[in-house]
């Protein structure tokens, strides 16, 4: 099995120290095979889409230019 090295701020490791009964590399384990799962999930639903990366960013664009129309019409 390969090993691997993960840093956590100060105070979350003091935190972590509270509940020295959790096994946190299963807990690191777990977290990173869900957020796996997850990205096979979107790439399996994304694979057959017609819109690309460029067209995602227009539309993110245009979302936020009609919101804020809407927004300073409340200010």
């Amino acid at each position: 099995m390969a090993s691997l090295t993960l840093s956590v701020p100060k105070d979350l490791k003091h935190k972590m120290d509270a509940f020295k009964y959790i096994n946190w590399s299963e807990v690191a384990r777990a977290a990173i095979i869900n957020k796996i799962q997850l990205l096979n999930k979107m790439d399996a639903l994304l694979s057959h889409s017609r819109i690309n990366q460029e067209d995602t960013v227009n539309y993110g664009r245009m979302i936020k230019r009609k919101q804020w129309a809407k927004t300073k019409k409340l200010l």
